[in-house]
């Protein structure tokens, strides 16, 4: 499973920023490793420079083998928290999208 990062201009993407992000989605979304074969990451900061709630976005776009992207978002008010809940909405989306895979 590759995780590729992408950031706007209001968010660090360096190292030390990414790092612990890409742990929590590794950790999130290993029951479904086999499955996935990229997740891209996409953080942004939909107010600039001002801190308000909830202001904070992930979107995780994965990609199943011969299947088409599932994409989900999450705000929170961390970068922390919104990979955290939108890594919570993947681990839904993907169980039902696997289950219907099996099924057929």
């Amino acid at each position: 499973m590759t995780i590729q990062f992408n950031t706007d201009n209001h968010v660090s993407g360096n190292e030390a920023h990414v790092q612990p992000l890409i742990a929590e989605i590794e950790h999130g979304l290993k029951h479904f490793s086999s499955h996935i074969t990229r997740v891209e990451v996409h953080l942004h900061d939909e107010n600039g420079d001002k801190n308000t709630p909830g202001d904070k976005r992930c979107m995780l776009e994965t990609r199943l083998e011969g299947k088409q992207p599932i994409a989900v978002s999450h705000n929170g008010d961390t970068h922390e928290a919104a990979v955290k809940g939108a890594v919570d909405r993947l681990k839904t989306v993907l169980d039902r999208a696997i289950s219907k895979m099996r099924e057929h």
